[in-house]
């Protein structure tokens, strides 16, 4: 979830963070969106939001955290922007395929002989749109396998407005794609446009997007047959992911999935889930 350092950047290279202020942002990161900011990031933290002292014509690290602190409404983009800069947009095509095999060749297949309505998806923490985007792709895949007049309706949210203005356009450069799409799935899925990659319509018009953070409520979002909540809980403290998970299976139907990442495990707490092994890749069903 965290952006790399830009070394690169050049800017006011000669101010420091304070403690006190190193302290400001991490308990504003942790209030406004759980991030468990470590200790020794400082470098991290100056190197990331140095850009946005000149941006918003700050003088400094002490000017900006009073900003951070206060309830003001014109302080809200400035916020915004800093949790944009702390969090990473890392992620790629069909990111560990063997999931999304799963999902392709036995999970939707399941979900289709026992649903009549349509399939609800949720990815969260979708970035710029390559997982819901895959789960589309796999989604389509299975109806036309399994022949039948369905549809999928899957949601994309991520706290970074920014970010998902770039998922909505469904453009791609040739360097994304190399990230996870084989040619077939290229020729068939994907146009050349003058700016890139765009996705067809077919796959693009079974997502859409929302702005959203993990610690607020799910209830608008509604129920959901599956959740992809993969590469993000690692942020957030033990008493935050065990709140996360527990509301997302409050939020899925019964015997709905939740998919994290291949290196993450169930946290000691959470007992609405049973670990469902296949293969070489694992994910988790709602109990009841």
């Amino acid at each position: 979830m965290f952006k790399s350092a830009d070394s690169g950047n050049s800017i006011g290279k000669n101010i420091d963070i304070s403690a006190e202020e190193y302290q400001a942002i991490q308990q504003f990161l942790n209030q406004s969106c759980g991030i468990a900011l470590g200790e020794n990031k400082q470098y991290l933290v100056k190197s990331r939001l140095l850009p946005l002292l000149g941006k918003f014509e700050l003088s400094s690290f002490t000017d900006l955290t009073k900003v951070l602190q206060s309830s003001a409404f014109s302080s809200q983009k400035l916020k915004s922007a800093v949790i944009d800069a702390m969090t990473t947009n890392e992620t790629f095509w069909f990111r560990d395929e063997r999931q999304f095999a799963e999902i392709r060749d036995k999970v939707l297949p399941e979900l289709l002989k026992q649903k009549n309505g349509s399939i609800r998806v949720w990815s969260a923490a979708c970035s710029s749109g390559q997982e819901p985007y895959s789960i589309s792709i796999c989604g389509l895949d299975a109806l036309k396998a399994s022949a039948k007049n369905r549809s999928l309706q899957i949601i994309g949210t991520d706290i970074s407005e920014a970010i998902l203005e770039e998922a909505k356009k469904a453009v791609y450069s040739e360097a994304a794609l190399a990230r996870g799409v084989d040619e077939i799935t290229k020729a068939r899925y994907f146009h050349k446009s003058y700016d890139g990659y765009t996705l067809n319509p077919e796959v693009s018009q079974q997502v859409r997007f929302q702005q959203f953070n993990l610690l607020k409520s799910f209830t608008a979002l509604g129920r959901f047959d599956i959740i992809f909540c993969r590469n993000v809980l690692i942020y957030f403290s033990d008493q935050v992911k065990r709140d996360i998970l527990t509301r997302m299976a409050d939020s899925l139907e019964p015997g709905g999935y939740l998919f994290l990442s291949s290196t993450e495990a169930m946290p000691a707490g959470i007992h609405a889930f049973e670990l469902v092994r296949s293969g070489l890749t694992s994910y988790f069903r709602k109990i009841g």
